[in-house]
């Protein structure tokens, strides 16, 4: 969705933008492409090899400042850098190609690597600790609800039972007790039957359901008017938030039907570009199965 999010951002040549999800600095170098010397870009990742790798990647580049948070805290790190008001900000909420394809990294179901998914490093809860300690009830909630998992009490079972014997440290050894558990039919269905496990673990490390909606909230009042925000998301989960969020801000009043004239004095905030999300082109799958699931969710602001 690269072509498809950098054209909806609308970008400016002296404007100020903003990547929340720096990773491999693929959207970053087409912003920068498209900026000239007197456009910034702010590019911000909570992933420090992201940070010291894309610092090199844009040595030449002197538009560009480096942050190393969370995108929960784009208010603040705007206001840390005396921005004021920016013209763009996108967000690719998927997992970088890095972070699946570094095995330690343990977000991957298919490469064999320690049960982590911290996407900050410096963070000290990771998979491992939710997968050894959490009760088999709160195992059970997290894989049903950010999971969707419909198998989630049997899992979360099998798991205490397990760690009973030895702790489970690896994800083959998680993704093995999945397989012993989940019926072998259902591989016809969807695929590789750890994958939705793999996601709930994941969004429960980072806690990355709880800071979006109002991530949104915050990056849409950072925005000048006529400023886009540009969101890609990777599951339903996501996108539901990101669709009702949008659609929120872009409401200019939410009384009751029953009140006479409105009370609560709310604003239209955003006009939304994309009244159905951008899916990526058959071409763009063909080239990255990764893509297959993506959707890009566009609006632009109208007031301050």
């Amino acid at each position: 969705m690269l072509d498809e999010s950098i054209h909806a951002l609308n970008i400016k040549k002296e404007g100020i933008y903003v990547d929340c999800t720096l990773g491999g600095g693929g959207h970053s170098a087409e912003i920068l492409h498209r900026l000239h010397s007197t456009g910034r870009l702010i590019a911000i990742d909570q992933d420090q090899y992201a940070i010291d790798y894309c610092k090199q990647k844009f040595s030449n580049h002197t538009n560009i400042n480096f942050v190393q948070d969370n995108f929960k805290n784009i208010d603040l790190i705007l206001k840390t850098l005396e921005i004021e008001k920016v013209d763009g900000i996108l967000m690719d909420l998927g997992v970088s190609s890095y972070q699946i394809d570094t095995d330690e990294r343990g977000f991957s179901y298919i490469r064999n690597g320690k049960l982590d998914m911290r996407m900050n490093t410096s963070q000290t809860f990771s998979a491992y600790d939710i997968i050894n300690e959490y009760d088999e009830e709160k195992l059970s909630h997290i894989f049903r609800v950010y999971g969707e998992e419909k198998y989630h009490k049997k899992i979360a079972r099998k798991i205490v039972e397990s760690r009973k014997l030895n702790k489970i440290s690896t994800t083959h050894d998680l993704v093995k007790l999945i397989d012993d558990t989940i019926p072998r039919f259902e591989i016809k269905k969807r695929g590789h039957l750890s994958k939705k496990v793999f996601q709930a673990l994941r969004i429960e490390v980072n806690g990355e359901l709880e800071i979006l909606e109002n991530t949104i909230v915050d990056s849409v009042n950072n925005l000048k008017i006529g400023g886009r925000i540009a969101i890609i998301t990777f599951h339903s989960l996501e996108d539901r938030i990101v669709k009702n969020t949008f659609n929120y801000l872009a409401t200019e009043c939410i009384c009751p039907k029953d009140f006479p004239i409105c009370k609560c004095e709310k604003k239209k905030e955003i006009s939304i570009i994309t009244r159905k999300p951008i899916l990526p082109s058959s071409l763009e799958i063909s080239k990255n199965s990764r893509s297959s699931s993506a959707k890009l969710r566009v609006a632009e602001k109208l007031i301050y």
